[in-house]
């Protein structure tokens, strides 16, 4: 996805000037964002941003997990995220790069539903002790690190069946035998083997994010109104930084998942590899420095449009869904008189 970067400042410039003259042609356009809309509001604006954010993107987060693998295939090597798109589909088929897409969208809308309502709730009330109410980016970032707690609790069952599933010749036929193999070979605590992995690389990975994001929000949308352009801009931002700060742990994490036999067998691991610090001295031991930053590339064009995405569904619901309250309520206050007492 590109972004017109000098279309978009200059229209940001526009509209700070116009703001700090007082009312102008834009604010009729855009209106503020709701300052502390409801729960449901914030839960059902998040289901659906997490849902299109995975979803929008999948094929090339395939594509990351497949690049990250450390000993590939020699059918699964490959340089460009495009060109890998290109050889799967067509030597695996047009669907293949959707595999395992299913347990992402049932895992994303509950997942995201709590992490923007987490966030949202925990922000403003730090916000309001640390800064009297204002922008506090520590605020910002112990927010959104407690939202990944819960977050990540949802969606790491979700992640290692999306990973297997994605592996280049993957043993399962399904969503339902992938889930009922592991849990009869490997137990129910497979699911949850890379959750401590998952929670070090996504505390600072959203802590960067959270902090990015509001900072570049504050810098280009300080009326923090409706508006559309800074919301995407901000958000690919932000995931562009923390995708790659955090790059080495989410190598860790996707061996954890995959559990790739070719790998632990390279490094004379017996049974299943566990923890973080095994996770990188295995990571090391295999190819050294450069084997931390695999897929590097696919994850940080996977990160940039999926947060942008993200951010502005985000925002637009919230926003929507604010602005329709209002006649919600009227509604059901008529209906109350309407109903015989």
């Amino acid at each position: 996805m590109e972004l017109r970067t000098e279309t978009v400042l200059a229209s940001l410039e526009m509209s700070e000037v116009e703001s700090d003259g007082g009312s102008s042609e834009g604010d009729e356009d855009y209106e503020s964002l709701p300052a502390h809309a409801s729960l449901g509001t914030h839960m059902t604006a998040g289901a659906v941003a997490g849902v299109l954010e995975h979803t929008v993107m999948y094929p090339v987060d395939s594509v990351k997990t497949r690049m990250q693998s450390l000993q590939p295939d020699p059918m699964a090597q490959y340089r460009s995220v495009y060109g890998a798109l290109k050889r799967i589909v067509r030597t695996e088929g047009l669907l293949r790069p959707l595999r395992g897409l299913n347990i992402t969208v049932l895992g994303a809308g509950p997942a995201h539903a709590l992490y923007f309502a987490c966030y949202e709730r925990i922000k403003r009330s730090l916000s309001d002790v640390i800064q009297h109410g204002g922008n506090s980016h520590i605020a910002n970032g112990v927010a959104g690190s407690v939202a990944t707690v819960l977050h990540d609790a949802i969606m790491n069952p979700a992640e290692v069946v999306k990973q297997r599933m994605q592996m280049y010749n993957s043993p399962y036929r399904s969503l339902y035998d992938c889930v009922l193999t592991v849990s009869r070979k490997e137990g129910l605590g497979a699911f949850y083997r890379s959750y401590s992995t998952q929670l070090t690389m996504n505390i600072p990975f959203q802590a960067v994010h959270f902090i990015t994001y509001e900072f570049m929000q504050e810098h280009f949308n300080p009326q923090r109104q409706y508006r559309p352009e800074t919301h995407i801009l901000s958000g690919a931002a932000a995931g562009a930084v923390s995708a790659a700060i955090t790059t080495p742990l989410d190598v860790c994490k996707t061996l954890l998942n995959t559990q790739e036999n070719v790998v632990l067998s390279s490094a004379h691991v017996s049974g299943h590899l566990s923890g973080m610090v095994n996770a990188l001295r295995t990571v090391y031991r295999l190819g050294g420095v450069p084997a931390f930053f695999k897929g590097i590339r696919a994850r940080v064009i996977y990160q940039m449009p999926s947060t942008a995405i993200a951010w502005s569904v985000y925002e637009f619901f919230k926003y929507f869904l604010t602005q329709q309250e209002p006649h919600i309520q009227e509604l059901r206050r008529d209906a109350h008189k309407a109903s015989p007492t």
